[in-house]
C-alpha cells in the first residue's frame, strides 16, 4: 500500500487539469471510491446541487469485453453509501458532464449511452487495465511521480490525507465503505501515531 504525500496530490492533480479523466482523478482522491465505484457510477448517482453522490454499484474488474458484457454488482460489503463532494470535485464533474455532452453530440449513433459518468471514448463501460496503462500511468509519468503508484493508491491518499488531519476514523470508515471501523484502523494504523501527536497537543491545550 502506498499514499501519495499532500506534495505528490496536488502535482498529480495539477497535472491532470484539462485532461478528459480529470473529474475522475479528483473525485478519486476526494472522495476514496474503489476504481470499480467511479467506473459503475451514473450520472443519476450524483445531486450535483447538493454536492454527494450515491455508491450503488461496481464495475466488475475483468468483465469488460467478456462474452457476457459488462458486469455491475454491488459495492464491496454489499455497502451502498453516500458521499459528500468537495467544492472542487463538484466543479470538475461539472466540466465533465459538458465535455461528456459535446463527446456524444460528436459521435452521434456511435455512442453508446449508458448513463455513466467515467464511461470510455463511445460511452460503454471503461476497462480497468485500460484506464490504468492508457491514462493513470501516462499522468503519473507526466507529473514526475514513481510508475510504482497503482490507481488503488488514489483511495489511500484519500484515507492517509484525512487521517493525518484528524478527520474522525468513523467518518472515514464510512467514507471508504469499510464494513467495520476496526478494517479501518487495522489498515491505516501507520497513521495513528499521528494521531496520537495531535491528541497529546490537544490535552496539553486543555490543561494550560
Amino acid at each position: 500500500m502506498q499514499a501519495l504525500s499532500p506534495d505528490q496530490a496536488r502535482a498529480f492533480l495539477d497535472t491532470s487539469r484539462g485532461d478528459r479523466l480529470e473529474a475522475l482523478y479528483l473525485v478519486a482522491i476526494t472522495t476514496g471510491l474503489r476504481q470499480g465505484e467511479l467506473l459503475g457510477l451514473r450520472w443519476s448517482d450524483i445531486d450535483l446541487e447538493a454536492g454527494k453522490l450515491a455508491v450503488r454499484r461496481a464495475l466488475m474488474a475483468g468483465s469488460v469485453g467478456s462474452r457476457g458484457g459488462a458486469v455491475f454488482d454491488a459495492p464491496k460489503n454489499n455497502k451502498s453509501r453516500t458521499v459528500k463532494l468537495t467544492s472542487s470535485a463538484v466543479e470538475a464533474l461539472k466540466r465533465h458532464k459538458v465535455a461528456q455532452n459535446a463527446e456524444r453530440l460528436k459521435l452521434g449513433s456511435l455512442w453508446e449511452d449508458h448513463g455513466l459518468v467515467f464511461p470510455n471514448r463511445v460511452g460503454k463501460p471503461m476497462d480497468h487495465n485500460n484506464l490504468y496503462k492508457r491514462d493513470f500511468k501516462k499522468m503519473l509519468k507526466r507529473a514526475g511521480l514513481p510508475l510504482t503508484f497503482r490507481f488503488h493508491d488514489l483511495r489511500h491518499t484519500c484515507a492517509t490525507l484525512l487521517l493525518s488531519r484528524n478527520v474522525h476514523m468513523k467518518v472515514v470508515q464510512e467514507m471508504l465503505g469499510h464494513a467495520t471501523i476496526s478494517q479501518t484502523m487495522d489498515t491505516y494504523s501507520h497513521v495513528l501515531p499521528t494521531m496520537q501527536n495531535a491528541a497529546t497537543e490537544a490535552m496539553e491545550s486543555a490543561l494550560s
